[in-house]
């Protein structure tokens, strides 16, 4: 059966490439964007099914009125990926006010108002399911990265949460967790202004090997979005899906670990209960 997506982020990346790729399959996209005419072929080649809105997360009414003009003109809406945000890099000691209140403001409070949003009407339809692009960053942590980090472990850990509240609407979520993707990140990466004491640190050798080419990149674009899709698409998905070799690695690792340091303090753990009388 066809559907309709609601798509944030839709004129470039994992966005751009999931739009185009349902569209091809017969769906309909209300797909959102902050450039004007950057979708301009697509509309030619698919009029009767892509609806592109203009929408800016760091505006909240602008994310209200782009949701509820969507599901006014299509009735109904299947599925609602919040997909927009971008990339800050820089130690912490390096990051400036604005870049800090921005970047939560997109990733995080940006993806929450979506949501929010959402959400009523997803409720009076009956249910729905909402796709929350999050990333293996969600999950673990590169130097350099505090407040992106900070943005998706937020937004990981309210979609955690909002899930079993709405649970009884039939609203389901899809946490999706790339490893680091071939898209444009890392051309939209924005960088703090770097502070001498950092040279030679851990976050200095990630930024080096972002701008020198060898950070390693393995996850194809292409094929991330098809499993997306296909997940959301079954009947009951998984609420976290981590996308490409890279990501399975570093969060199995990463679960591993805390396990093992969890296990170790059992004791410690049990001795902070109250003890019965």
């Amino acid at each position: 059966m066809k559907k309709t997506w609601f798509i944030t982020g839709a004129s470039s990346g994992l966005g751009l490439e999931m739009t185009r790729r349902l569209l091809a399959q017969g769906d309909t996209v209300v797909a959102t964007t902050r450039r004007q005419g950057a979708l301009t072929e697509l509309e030619r080649e698919y009029p009767e099914r892509l609806d592109v809105v203009p929408l800016d997360l760091l505006e909240p009414e602008s994310t209200a009125s782009a949701i509820e003009g969507a599901f006014q003109r299509h009735g109904r809406i299947d599925v609602v990926v919040s997909n927009a945000g971008y990339g800050l890099f820089g130690a912490a000691e390096e990051l400036t006010e604005d870049e800090i209140e921005r970047q939560i403001a997109t990733n995080l409070t940006g993806s929450i108002q979506l949501i929010r949003a959402a959400l009523p009407r997803l409720r009076e339809q009956g249910g729905g399911r909402i796709v929350q692009v999050s990333s293996e960053g969600g999950q673990i942590a590169y130097p350099g990265f505090s407040l992106y980090h900070a943005t998706k472990w937020g937004i990981e850990g309210f979609v955690e949460s909002v899930a079993q509240e709405v649970a009884p609407f039939g609203i389901d979520f899809i946490i999706a967790e790339p490893g680091p993707t071939a898209t444009n990140f890392g051309t939209n990466l924005v960088y703090a202004t770097p502070v001498a004491a950092y040279d030679q640190t851990p976050a200095d050798a990630v930024r080096r090997a972002i701008s020198d080419g060898s950070f390693e990149i393995k996850g194809d674009a292409a094929r991330t979005v098809d499993a997306i899709i296909s997940a959301a698409e079954t009947a009951t998905p998984p609420l976290r899906l981590a996308l490409g070799s890279t990501a399975y690695a570093s969060i199995s690792q990463a679960l591993a670990a805390r396990l093992s340091a969890l296990e170790a303090q059992r004791e410690v753990a049990h001795s902070a209960d109250r003890q019965a009388p």
